[in-house]
């Protein structure tokens, strides 16, 4: 059976000959791997795992430079200034980009905000680059997924944290919603458009589009069901018409508790629901499969926090077992991690963990 046909049948809610395989890692791990078995190319690590899927990098930035301040921190294109932060030790060290500070944290009425000079534009992108990437991956023979990177994924509350502050952007939704509001219909007006122009370059070619934004932290929603029906649904709903327009799979990445707004996902017209992050509280993976598995296919819940870094290879094979015997039945899921795989994780467990699904994900 070929990935796509492996796929189609799993998000159709059928069992195929096997679970399909996603990859998600660092780009340390992908280093250390890639050494580890003399690759000279992310395609062959993803062909030795057996992967399924296969991630454009989408349009390509060609904005104005970002400026560089004096702390050697770097803006983003949303104008946030970020400074590279490493973790870890020896050959476990990785690194990511720390905001510095939150550039419209002080503004006091919606016309600040409005006025702010660097609010980002579609223009500032090159579309041309998408259907090539499309047409490398469709050679492959295997799903086409459009996502972006981790700092321009079609979003709403995550960028707005970036701009205005996780506590303030928060504090506006109670005290000062017509700035919240005005906030996230900026946001979706700008990641519509850019999809938009995405869906085009490709020219049909994307099976799935993934979209990205934590509503939840692992102990429950960041704020009320019934706030987030008033200031994140409308543009969540955008996002989700939009790829079904374009004939895609609609996907969404949160971690988090967010059993009570998944409903409304699925209302929205959602397709697929990453990670299903195995610590947070209340997202126990049979009780999701119960109440949503009809109507939504599953992607991820093997545990980076836990299991991967600090597990042995057979507590490794447990998880994955746990997962198949829970997510699996019917079809509807997709063995992944429940983010990348750290920096911290043994390379032993990676090889595990892809060895697990492929001996224990057969139906």
């Amino acid at each position: 059976m070929t990935s796509r046909e492996r796929v189609s049948l799993a998000l159709a809610h059928k069992e195929p000959d096997r679970v399909p395989i996603d990859y998600w890692a660092s780009g340390e791990i992908t280093g250390r791997l890639l050494k580890r078995f003399g690759f000279s190319t992310l395609e062959q690590l993803l062909n030795r795992f057996d992967v399924d899927f296969r991630y454009i990098d989408g349009p390509r930035y060609i904005g104005p430079e970002p400026a560089v301040h004096a702390d050697g921190s770097v803006e983003d294109h949303f104008g946030v200034p970020r400074v590279r932060v490493s973790v870890g030790t020896g050959e476990n060290t990785g690194a990511y980009l720390e905001a510095v500070n939150f550039p419209l944290a002080d503004a006091k009425s919606i016309e600040e905000i409005r006025d702010y000079p660097k609010w980002p534009s579609p223009d500032w992108f090159d579309y041309a680059p998408v259907r090539q990437q499309v047409a490398a991956a469709q050679a492959a023979g295997k799903i086409v997924v459009f996502m972006g990177d981790r700092l321009n994924r079609c979003a709403q509350l995550k960028p707005a944290m970036y701009l205005r502050g996780v506590e303030q952007i928060l504090l506006d939704l109670a005290q000062q919603p017509e700035i919240a509001e005005y906030i996230f219909r900026r946001l979706t007006d700008f990641y519509l458009e850019y999809a938009r122009r995405t869906f085009e370059a490709a020219g049909a070619g994307l099976d799935i589009f993934m979209t990205g934004d934590d509503f939840g932290t692992q102990i429950g929603l960041f704020m009320s069901p019934a706030m987030w029906r008033r200031f994140l649904r409308p543009g969540f709903q955008a996002f989700t018409g939009l790829g079904q327009r374009y004939g895609c799979k609609v996907a969404h990445h949160s971690c988090g508790s967010i059993k009570p707004i998944i409903p409304d996902l699925i209302e929205c017209g959602l397709d697929i629901l990453n990670p299903i992050q195995p610590e947070a509280r209340d997202m126990a993976c049979p009780e999701l499969k119960r109440l949503f598995g009809d109507r939504l296919s599953f992607h991820g819940s093997l545990s980076i926090q836990r299991t991967l870094p600090f597990g042995t290879p057979e507590q490794i094979r447990n998880e994955v077992r746990e997962r198949f015997e829970a997510l699996g039945p019917g079809g509807g899921f997709i063995f992944c991690t429940a983010h990348n795989i750290q920096a911290d994780t043994p390379l032993s467990n990676v090889e595990a963990l892809f060895e697990a699904y492929s001996d224990i994900g057969r139906y």
